[in-house]
Order: C-alpha cells, then sequence, then structure tokens
C-alpha cells in the first residue's frame, strides 16, 4: 500500500470527524439500503464508522453498553436488538425517523 492510500474504513472515520453532520445523510442512505442484500451489513458498518468517530468507549458509555458488546453488536457478524441498536443511535447523538 502506498502512502497516498489508506483502507476505505479509516477514511470514511476520518470524513466523519471533520464532519459530524455528514453522519445523518451517511446513516440515512445506510437505512435506505438496509433491505437490500448486504443492506445490514453495510448498514451496521456505517453504526460502527459514526461509532469509532465518536470515540467507541464514548459512544459505549453514553448507550449504557459495554465497549465489548458493541464492538460485537456492530461486527460485520452483528446482530444487535432494536433495544441496543437505538442505544446505540441515541449514544451517539442521533435519532431515527421515518418520512415519506
Amino acid at each position: 500500500m502506498s502512502k497516498a492510500s489508506r483502507p476505505h474504513d479509516e477514511a470514511v472515520v476520518e470524513l466523519l470527524r471533520k464532519d459530524p453532520a455528514f453522519a445523518d445523510e451517511y446513516l440515512s442512505a445506510a437505512l435506505e439500503e438496509a433491505a437490500e442484500p448486504g443492506g445490514k451489513e453495510a448498514l451496521l458498518s456505517a453504526l460502527r464508522h459514526v461509532a469509532e468517530a465518536q470515540g467507541m468507549s464514548a459512544v459505549a458509555e453514553r448507550a449504557g453498553i459495554p465497549r465489548e458488546s458493541l464492538y460485537r453488536a456492530l461486527s460485520l457478524k452483528g446482530n444487535p436488538t432494536i433495544k441496543t441498536l437505538l442505544a446505540v443511535v441515541s449514544g451517539a447523538g442521533l435519532k431515527l425517523s421515518v418520512h415519506r
């Protein structure tokens, strides 16, 4: 890997740190595609990126769940409960909404 390149996940987390408002658009797009093939994994990845940008420990603390549980829930093989999902969204300072 050259000095100019870096992993996609790292680049997304950096972008989210520089522009926290981008998290709204990023997660909205991931939610819209959640029912598509690979969409669940993409949504978990997007939530993980947002949590990493804010600091995984801080989000876990605000969500009221252990950091290790947060990592597991947001892993590619994670299957968080709705309770965990809502806690993570809230812990990241976000709200879910439904629009037509």
